[in-house]
């Protein structure tokens, strides 16, 4: 009878375990060590969540280059962990000496001083194994030994967390992360071709990587190396020497590369050491050596820059191509492009050195269009004309579509219009695949026309659009632009006027758009906007006074005005509609397509250009306040239900972030007394005189606001004679 394919250890009570048994699920071994007798090549050893206390623990055994034998724990974060030992009562100790075998999901306890030793053994790997206390020595001629993934840290003065000497050939080190080692980092001695790359070492005023003895052939590449104190301090009363970044004795050097790493300054420890010669800076280490080209000497900056952090050179500068490399990081996630920061690795060219990757990084946003992407009425975007029926939902594919690309993407912006109305309801715009939430994007009337601009996480390459009315109504949706890993970075800016026909501001006299009229505003230079490099230009536009029914189109500057509308108004009502618009020649052009006067104002939210901090980030729609009801963002900041009084301000919290420069919100008003209108700005500061939303008494009425964010707050003050109610939404924020 052929051996199971899978052994179980499993030590909880009432199991039943037994180490004379054969290992099975129903009666599992309770120490590792038996399942290590009883193994054979090409067997799993799964290891349950809990404790093993192994005393000496021997793996002796080995599998075959075909059929390694794996010890397998857990998988990290899943809310089990396989412990061999404990704090307070380690193993004795731990020995490998077989071959081909496989180690994942383990933290393992060693008394202080006595590490994991891997004794001759051969083709032994260990995958997100936690070394604690002990530390891991690869000895005795060991070959093709791998760390990948381990966390290490070791409390003894003056131990390595990983020591490779004995002749040990071909071992490798990458995307481990070694901290509180109150010794060195990584020794290797008399250990030729070791690969030690993307690791992340923080040994605490001791050396970060040495290389010495018959060592030749080493690689040491994309690692991030401090040997300051725990948070990156100087190492005071400490001898720089003694805790250098990187050495490589004499008898080390033959055919070694050292490039790609970050050795951070703040310890005030030496940079190198090479062949006995000290260096504190990388141009002259480089100089003398020709190592450490791509090598930086500078304070680690582990997450993206911020508003004043230092722009470091750890994100997007890998080299990919370095040996050893593993296709994830240390918490297996695969490596993302951060929009913010050039692409000057090796390979994709996005990797990021030490033994993390920085994933939440946002995206950047391309403006492109407008261009109809939805129109119920033709079809465009839909099977057939048809009206969408009550309480129904429409998929609309955008990936790959007009010039948004098939991958990569995260979010879309789109004018979204609903006309032909029969009964009044709202529309909810959501990534595609969720339940509808709670959440609305359009409100309207019965026969009124309305638009407002959408920015909507995309999923499975779609958005969803729900009709929540009782009659159909027909959808127009043309897009504005879209986010992905590649694109231009917003600028938060304003909110501050740029247009107003009445005033004049923004044109030569105060003086209404005539019928079929275009108005060009220069924006590059304007109200704190760079006078060149600017991609598109953000703001809240409002239509006044308009004469008859029409719609309004805002374009590029120079081309002629598109099939595409931003604003739809009825004679004598003034509404307003966020636009998002490229900008072409410095300047952008308005569209009046209606047979009478309109004026227009035009209210700076921000702009866009190539460079920039900050990136967005998609999600929710997800509901900030709700004035008719008692309302609570967390256990901290809750509001009782009532409406936002006549003149008054309410303050919304929007969440304990110091990262986050900007929100992008759909903000309602609904039960308005009186005609007004609503200003959305940063709270704390003055109140500046422009209007996001605009209202009669009794109407319920939507806009989507793009607002700076000052300490977590942001305030909406009712320009009117009566109380209102106001719902938000936030769709998504631009972040450090």
């Amino acid at each position: 009878m052929a051996d199971a394919t899978t052994l179980y250890v499993n030590n909880k009570a009432g199991l039943n375990c037994t180490d004379s048994g054969a290992g099975t699920q129903a009666a599992p071994f309770c120490h590792v060590g038996a399942a290590a007798a009883a193994a054979r090549p090409g067997q799993t050893v799964e290891i349950a969540d809990g404790v093993y206390d192994e005393g000496d623990l021997t793996v002796a055994g080995s599998g075959t280059a075909e059929a390694p034998i794996t010890f397998r724990g857990p998988a990290r974060y899943s809310g089990g962990m396989a412990h061999i030992g404990e704090s307070g009562h380690p193993i004795n100790s731990f020995v490998v000496k077989g071959e081909h075998l496989r180690f994942q999901n383990l933290v393992v306890f060693t008394p202080d001083g006595k590490p994991l030793t891997v004794d001759g053994a051969r083709d032994v790997s260990f995958t997100a194994v936690s070394l604690m206390t002990g530390g891991a020595h690869i000895t005795n001629a060991s070959s093709q030994v791998v760390f990948s993934r381990s966390e290490t840290s070791v409390n003894v003065d003056g131990a390595a967390a990983f020591t490779v000497d004995g002749g040990s050939t071909g071992t490798v080190l990458t995307t481990n992360t070694i901290s509180d080692t109150r010794g060195t980092a990584v020794l290797v001695d008399g250990a030729p071709n070791t690969v030690i790359v993307s690791n992340s070492m923080l040994p605490l005023c001791g050396p970060g990587v040495v290389l010495t003895g018959a060592s030749g052939g080493a690689t040491v590449e994309n690692n991030v190396v401090d040997t300051g104190t725990l948070f990156g301090g100087a190492c005071a009363g400490v001898d720089p020497a003694q805790h250098t970044g990187i050495t490589v004795a004499a008898a080390a050097t033959a055919g070694t590369k050292v490039d790609y790493n970050i050795v951070d300054s703040r310890s005030d420890g030496l940079a190198y050491n090479w062949a006995g010669t000290a260096y504190t800076d990388q141009p002259a280490f480089t100089a003398a050596s020709g190592q450490g080209v791509h090598d930086y000497v500078e304070p680690d900056s582990s997450a993206s820059p911020g508003t004043d952090a230092p722009v470091g050179h750890r994100i997007d500068s890998a080299d990919e191509n370095a040996p050893g490399m593993p296709a994830t990081d240390f918490d297996g996630r695969a490596p993302v492009d951060d929009p913010r920061v050039p692409n000057t690795g090796t390979g994709s060219g996005f990797r990021d050195r030490g033994s993390g990757e920085k994933t939440n990084v946002g995206s950047a946003f391309t403006p492109a269009g407008p261009t109809r992407l939805l129109d119920t009425r033709e079809p465009i975007g839909v099977p057939s004309a048809q009206a969408v029926p009550a309480w129904s939902s429409v998929e609309l594919p955008v990936a790959g579509v007009a010039g948004v690309p098939a991958t990569g993407l995260t979010a879309v912006m789109m004018n979204v219009t609903v006309t032909e109305p029969t009964k009044g309801g709202h529309l909810t715009v959501y990534p595609h695949g969720d339940a509808v939430p709670n959440a609305s994007n359009l409100n309207w009337e019965a026969g009124r026309t309305i638009a407002n601009l959408v920015t909507v996480p995309v999923k499975d390459g779609k958005v969803s659009f729900f009709n929540a009315s009782d009659g159909p109504v027909h959808l127009i949706a043309d897009l504005a632009g879209y986010y992905s890993s590649k694109g231009d970075l917003f600028h938060p800016q304003g909110p501050s006027r740029l247009l107003d026909t009445r005033e004049p501001i923004g044109v030569p006299s105060a003086q209404a758009v005539p019928a079929w009229g275009t108005v060009d505003l220069p924006v590059a230079g304007a109200a704190g906007i760079p006078a060149t490099g600017v991609t598109a230009v953000t703001m809240n536009v409002t239509v006044t006074e308009p004469t008859v029914d029409g719609h309004l189109t805002v374009y590029p500057h120079g081309g002629a005005a598109p099939n595409a509308s931003n604003v739809n108004w009825t004679a004598g009502r003034t509404i307003p509609n966020l636009v998002t618009v490229p900008v072409k020649d410095g300047k952008v052009s308005f569209y009046n397509a209606s047979g009478g006067t309109v004026h227009l104002l035009a209210d700076l939210a921000g702009y866009y250009t190539a460079e920039g901090r900050l990136s967005y980030r998609p999600y929710g729609p997800t509901r900030m306040m709700d004035t008719r009801t008692n309302f609570s963002t967390d256990r901290y900041h809750s509001r009782p239900a009532g409406a936002v009084a006549a003149w008054g301000t309410l303050s919304v919290y929007m969440g304990s972030s110091g990262s986050t420069a900007a929100r992008t919100l759909n903000v309602t008003v609904t039960e308005p007394g009186a005609e007004g209108h609503l200003t959305v700005y940063p709270g704390g500061e003055v109140m500046p005189k422009v209007s996001n939303l605009n209202f009669v008494a009794g109407e319920t009425i939507a806009n989507q606001v793009v607002v700076p964010v000052k300490g977590d707050w942001v305030s909406f003050y009712n320009a009117s004679g009566a109380p209102i109610h106001v719902v938000v939404d936030s769709f998504g924020s631009e972040q450090y």
